[in-house]
């Protein structure tokens, strides 16, 4: 299957769009799916599989450990990191996809193939990635990763709030530490897009066709979280081991005379021999359940917001029709 980009007189989705329903959609992502992040982090980072005897900790329990020893509010540890490069990313996200789009669309007749598609999409993840994502998953998981409890006022952590963490990060291992597993997290960011975006592209399509009567405006509200969650499923399942070797990367600091390739060969090899193959796997189920609700949530949203701001923004907001 392939699809048409700017041949069809519709309005382009303008970078202003972009910055206020994708900032939108991805605030509502952040603050409905974080918790299941923090979850799914703590799986990762957790050596119990190494422990002969050790009885495996599932997400639940997990869970639970955190609020019986942290509080509820240990489930969002690291959100203000989030929030803060959520805007820019989202933003980053739609619109360069849209730029990759154009640019890899057929020039005479606006076609894109479903190669193109997911070259689209493994594009906007990289850019996302080294734009905002990697620094913001470093100061999120070094402040996920703490184990202290938040209610308790004496129990003063390393790193106080998501500033506080990206200035010791910085003050301590320099600028440098914040891009740790940048090449893993594009890896990742690119592969979770690519799929994300050719999936619900072609859902979308399948959909209009199966009901002509919402050709040109947006599908109900229903349909698009239905399909979010399912192309936001995928991902997960396709780079979990590369999910998982990121954050174990990003929460250890510098060791001199390594290369990064070197220090991800590492624990690579440290889990398989020490964990075994699961250990990859680890924090699989709080990754679906977090990032498959989130891509429904800000699909949904973000068609929203967009359709509002189209139809009654200002024309930074709406933008000029594609030429034929």
């Amino acid at each position: 299957m392939a699809t048409k980009v700017g041949k069809d007189g519709k309005k382009p989705t303008t970078a202003a769009t972009n910055l206020i329903a994708g900032g939108g959609a991805g605030m509502m992502e952040a603050l409905v799916c974080h918790p299941l992040d923090t979850i799914k982090v703590r799986m990762q980072l957790s050596r119990r599989g190494r422990q002969p005897g050790m009885p495996k900790r599932g997400f639940i329990r997990t869970g639970v450990e955190i609020v019986r020893k942290e509080t509820p509010l240990g489930l969002y540890k690291g959100l203000g990191a989030v929030l803060t490069g959520i805007i820019p990313k989202m933003a980053i996200r739609f619109t360069s996809f849209e730029w990759y789009k154009q640019l890899l669309a057929n020039k005479q007749t606006g076609v894109l193939s479903g190669q193109s598609l997911f070259f689209a999409g493994l594009a906007a993840g990289v850019t996302e990635a080294v734009a905002v994502v990697t620094p913001m998953e470093v100061v999120k998981i070094r402040l996920q990763a703490q184990h202290h409890s938040m209610a308790d006022p004496l129990d003063v952590p390393k790193y106080r709030n998501a500033a506080h963490a990206l200035y010791t990060i910085v003050k301590e291992e320099g600028v440098g530490a914040l891009y740790r597993g940048v090449s893993l997290t594009a890896l990742r960011q690119g592969s979770n897009q690519a799929v994300n975006f050719t999936a619900y592209t072609y859902f979308k399509e399948w959909l209009y066709q199966w009901q002509p009567e919402y050709k040109g405006g947006n599908l109900p509200s229903y349909q698009t979280t239905l399909i979010g969650l399912v192309s936001g499923a995928m991902g997960p399942l396709s780079n979990a081991p590369i999910d998982t070797i990121k954050t174990r990367l990003q929460k250890m600091k510098a060791e001199e005379g390594t290369t990064a390739l070197q220090r991800i060969t590492k624990i690579a090899g440290d889990m398989f021999r020490q964990e075994g193959l699961h250990a990859f796997y680890k924090g699989i189920t709080p990754r679906i359940m977090r990032v498959a609700p989130g891509q429904a949530v800000t699909f949904t949203v973000y068609e929203f917001l967009k359709e509002k701001l189209e139809k009654s923004g200002p024309a930074i907001l709406t933008g000029g029709r594609y030429e034929e």
